[in-house]
């Protein structure tokens, strides 16, 4: 193997510019894919994931029998949250953890009733973290004290022609399902760009929320928020060997429409990379080609020498394999280079939040993601479809007849 390895490489700079030329195209190629899954991490992080902290966290944590009743958001009281937060909170990649009560209701004025659903947020922690907290843009946020006020989306306060300091009617149900109906004061309004939530969602006090549904002292959620998409597995499993008890979900299991979009988008572009590969592929097909039309004599030689076909043929595939293998270097040092000063400079994306709902959550600017594992995984489909590149001519030139080849001109 040693010889057949020397004689390719030696064979594959025979035509030096032409090499060079194949080698940097699938190389550009690659380290194009790689920027892009660097940027698509980005986009993922400052999308998703702010979409995921608005829709209700990375991780949610319910009592048994939740799942079965979903659909009517039930009131389940969830057993001793304090020790369920005192554990995420002790994982490495978990940033909070904070108690809700979370169910589904009505808010009225004389504009007409509109279904919303109702959070008791933990003012102090989601402040932090939510985009709700982050965009208000009229009034303010909730504080700890259990008054009758609530945090309400620009959407359905333009359904409703109301303000800041209006007062409307709330109606839910409590733990025994006794209708509950409570006017509450609006001191804030928030606008993420996502006129869904913003119609559908609104946010109160927990202390406000206990006290109105009759669960003083306890809660139905506990939302728990990592500093990275992909790291759920991780934590479920963490959570899951240290306590029982509980359901603990993810953001795929509770949005599965956001993974659906993510698997599509990154599926189209696998696709269309390995397209764009095997159109530069088609450069190590020609290039061996000719070589062995020009190396005609040559296969005979060898032939006459004593090599056997099989041995030709892994000759010239193990010349397209270098030529692959030099474009996946390429590919990997040009990609990784670019996409290491993207993950450091970052790429300002704030003058295009208002093109889509997805894009009014990016907040600022986009920094892309090192992803090691995919460079790899590039590379290893540059030298498959190189490699593939070269079976052709390579039979080709294993099934030429030592005899006519030493006579060819």
């Amino acid at each position: 193997m040693n010889l057949y390895l020397r004689l390719a490489w030696r064979n594959v700079w025979r035509q030096r510019r032409r090499t060079l030329i194949i080698a940097l195209a699938m190389g550009v190629i690659m380290s194009m894919l790689v920027l892009y899954d660097g940027l698509i991490g980005g986009f993922e992080q400052a999308i998703y994931g702010n979409a995921i902290q608005l829709l209700g966290g990375n991780i949610q944590v319910h009592a048994l029998g939740y799942n079965e009743k979903v659909g009517r958001k039930p009131l389940l009281p969830l057993a001793d949250p304090d020790a369920l937060i005192r554990t995420a909170e002790s994982h490495a990649d978990v940033v909070s953890a904070s108690k809700r009560i979370v169910t589904s209701g009505i808010v009225t004025n004389r504009e007409g009733a509109f279904a919303v659903s109702i959070v008791g947020v933990e003012p102090e922690k989601e402040s932090r973290i939510s985009p709700v907290a982050q965009n208000i843009t009229k009034g303010r946020y909730l504080g700890p004290e259990a008054e009758d006020y609530i945090v309400i989306g620009q959407g359905l306060a333009t359904a409703m022609s109301v303000n800041v300091g209006d007062r409307i009617s709330m109606v839910a149900r409590s733990t025994h399902e006794q209708t509950r109906q409570r006017s509450m004061t609006i001191i804030g309004i928030y606008d993420v760009g996502v006129p869904s939530v913003e119609k559908g969602t609104i946010y109160l006090s927990l202390a406000e929320a206990q006290s109105l549904f009759g669960l003083s002292g306890q809660v139905t959620e506990v939302v728990v928020s990592l500093k990275n998409i992909g790291q759920e597995a991780g934590v479920v499993s963490y959570i899951n060997s240290r306590l029982t008890g509980y359901e603990v979900d993810t953001w795929i299991n509770s949005f599965p429409e956001l993974k659906q979009t993510m698997d599509m988008k990154t599926g189209v572009m696998g696709v269309f990379g390995v397209i764009m590969l095997c159109v530069a592929a088609i450069g190590i097909l020609n290039s061996q080609m000719m070589a062995v039309f020009e190396r005609t004599r040559e296969i005979g030689v060898l032939g006459a020498l004593g090599m056997k076909p099989g041995g030709v043929m892994l000759l010239f595939l193990l010349e397209g394999t270098l030529i692959g293998l030099m474009g996946a270097v390429i590919g990997a040092i040009l990609g990784t280079g670019i996409n290491g000063l993207m993950a450091y400079f970052g790429i300002d994306y704030g003058g295009f939040a208002d093109l889509t709902e997805y894009t009014a959550l990016i907040s600022g600017r986009i920094y892309s993601q090192m992803a090691p594992l995919k460079v790899l995984q590039h590379g290893v489909t540059v030298l498959i479809i190189a490699t593939l590149a070269a079976f052709l001519p390579a039979r080709d030139a294993s099934q030429r007849e030592p005899a006519t080849a030493l006579h060819h001109v």
